[in-house]
């Protein structure tokens, strides 16, 4: 079997009458699906059978490769970072300056009672003095626990902001002509990354099939990530009756990584940190502003994902747009 790195890509026939158009002008989902369709997609690869009634199209995912770049937190991150949690800065401030204070005062006590302890005459000062070590002692833990837990939560949120960053700079092929990082979506689509062997994609390709309609209505896009090397097809069967359905369908899993180095490494920290077996196959789903929004191990719930998530279209569409679930 072919390593998922050297995997090459299947190219379709070229559109020569596609134009290409800029992503960044799309405000909504409508416009994606219009600008993108899926037969200009390069990972949709067609197979056709003609008969009077019907066609049979094979579909096939594919990958590409680059080498990894440096995992470092960037600034963008600190930004956010300090947007999010504009009085971390100004407490740490604090904390340190009030760990500083009781440490000077338990110093100077420290130094006043040793004195009292060599001196009879200062014997009946001795229970102040060791009253007043005593809270110096309590403020200096307190502050210092105060600090180190503001620290540490200000280093897994520049983490998870960091792993963001990461995601948002990932790439995707939409079309022959195309390829856009992830961020480019942003309040048009919900990605939900699927993640696994062959076998894990076609069986979630198989179990979306019922909700295609109501997950494109949300803004699902689904980004399938093969990790063991194998390429899935997918056999749809089109006739005149599910024109429209086969339509959406290949609209729903039209995109696909490419550069899989940075796809892998991405994923595998992700893993990491959740504590979940690099082998298990898991989903991501993300926000429209591209956040991770849930993420678990085994096929991607999406009766669940209908359930929770409002529409990108109608009356709902600018009251909910802010309820896709809390960030993780």
């Amino acid at each position: 079997m072919a390593s998922l790195a050297n995997a090459p890509y299947i190219l379709g026939p070229p559109n020569t009458h596609h134009k290409p158009h800029n992503i960044n002008n799309n405000n909504n989902f409508k416009s994606l699906c219009h600008h993108f369709p899926f037969h200009r997609n390069i990972w949709w690869v067609s197979a056709t059978t003609v008969t009077p009634k019907r066609n049979s199209s094979t579909i096939t995912c594919f990958a590409a490769n680059k080498p990894s770049s440096s995992n470092e937190i960037s600034s963008t991150a600190r930004i956010r970072s300090e947007v999010l949690t504009p009085f971390r800065s100004v407490r740490m401030f604090f904390y340190l300056a009030f760990i500083a204070s009781g440490a000077l005062g338990g110093f100077i006590a420290t130094t006043q009672l040793i004195a009292a302890l060599t001196n009879s005459s200062k014997t009946a000062d001795i229970p102040e003095m060791l009253k007043g070590l005593g809270i110096d002692i309590g403020a200096v833990s307190l502050f210092a626990f105060l600090y180190y837990r503001e620290n540490n939560a200000k280093n897994l949120q520049l983490a998870r902001l960091s792993r963001e960053e990461s995601l948002s700079n990932l790439k995707l092929r939409v079309d022959q002509k195309r390829i856009i990082p992830v961020n480019s979506l942003r309040g048009i689509a919900r990605l939900v990354i699927c993640a696994g062997p062959a076998s894990f994609i076609l069986e979630s390709f198989r179990q979306s099939e019922p909700f295609t309609e109501s997950l494109l209505d949300r803004g699902v896009l689904v980004v399938p990530f093969p990790t063991d090397g194998s390429l899935p097809s997918f056999e749809i069967e089109e006739n005149e009756e599910t024109k429209e359905i086969t339509t959406k369908r290949k609209r729903l899993w039209q995109l696909a990584p490419v550069y899989t180095s940075e796809w892998s490494k991405w994923l595998a920290e992700q893993k990491k940190l959740a504590g979940v077996p690099s082998e298990s196959p898991v989903y991501l789903s993300l926000r429209l502003d591209g956040r991770v929004r849930g993420s678990g191990v085994g096929y991607p719930p999406w009766n669940a994902f209908i359930a929770q998530l409002p529409p990108v279209k109608g009356i709902w569409s600018g009251i909910l747009d802010g309820m896709d679930g809390r960030v993780l």
